[in-house]
């Protein structure tokens, strides 16, 4: 069993509405929720994290098992705590100095720039726009058309972050951490190091892809969810093209 967040525990549960939007109105919880924990660290529960982490891994359904519990609890689909977030970023940040010392041989400007980038356009970039579109897309085409006013069958675009959030932590470890650790097999100009690179990536926007689904999958009220999958079809079809000579490690990395 997962265990349940440090609030339930207590006996607390944060207090959330949403606009009819989904978006979380700040004076009720939400990302005032974050921020108020954010400047109290002992309130943190950085253990349910690290748990979720590694359940991202190795057996992801587990982590969207408690969803519904949390909703029921604390009247929200979103996580509120941002520990995971905060680990997150704190992989990113330690990546990127490796990347830029291991590989790169950067200086102090351009390991900066390394960090600024895994962190806020990779991760919070990218997820602000991916976690926005799907967002969007679910609200839109994904609810049922009698419940197209009712806030509770609305996706709240936290819960849409979080889902980002889980479903980034898998393609961090395949392609911040095993790449870093393959970068002189990948990069290799024969087929066997090109299927190798080549495996990597569509395993990790794989793995991305079936964590999203997921996390919308988990949602009661959304149909169609298996709707999410079909970019793995896409992957696959580039993964089998890319096969014929197109190196996407070396192509990624000479760019780096």
């Amino acid at each position: 069993m997962l265990p349940t967040s440090r609030a339930s525990r207590n006996g607390q549960g944060a207090q959330f509405s949403s606009a009819g939007d989904g978006f979380p109105r700040l004076g009720n919880g939400g990302l005032k929720t974050w921020l108020r924990k954010l400047s109290r660290w002992p309130q943190l529960d950085f253990e349910l994290a690290v748990w979720q982490m590694c359940y991202l891994c190795i057996a992801p359904r587990r982590v969207y098992r408690n969803v519904y519990y949390h909703k029921q609890t604390k009247n929200t689909w979103a996580r509120d705590d941002p520990a995971m977030l905060l680990l997150i970023t704190l992989c990113l940040f330690v990546s990127a100095i490796l990347w830029s010392v291991l590989y790169a041989h950067y200086g102090v400007a351009d390991t900066v720039k390394t960090i600024f980038s895994f962190i806020f356009l990779h991760f919070f970039g990218l997820g602000l726009l991916i976690s926005t579109s799907l967002w969007a897309l679910s609200n839109r085409f994904l609810t049922h058309a009698t419940h197209v006013h009712a806030t509770d069958q609305k996706v709240e675009w936290l819960y849409a972050f979080d889902v980002h959030a889980n479903s980034f932590f898998p393609l961090f470890l395949q392609l911040y951490v095993a790449q870093l650790l393959l970068a002189p097999v990948v990069t290799r100009s024969n087929w066997v190091c090109l299927w190798v690179g080549n495996t990597l990536y569509l395993a990790a926007f794989t793995q991305y892809a079936y964590v999203t689904y997921l996390g919308y999958n988990a949602l009661p009220f959304l149909i169609r969810s298996e709707l999410l999958l079909f970019p793995v079809a896409i992957f696959a079809a580039f993964y089998i093209v890319s096969l014929l000579g197109f190196n996407v490690s070396y192509f990624v990395l000479k760019h780096f």
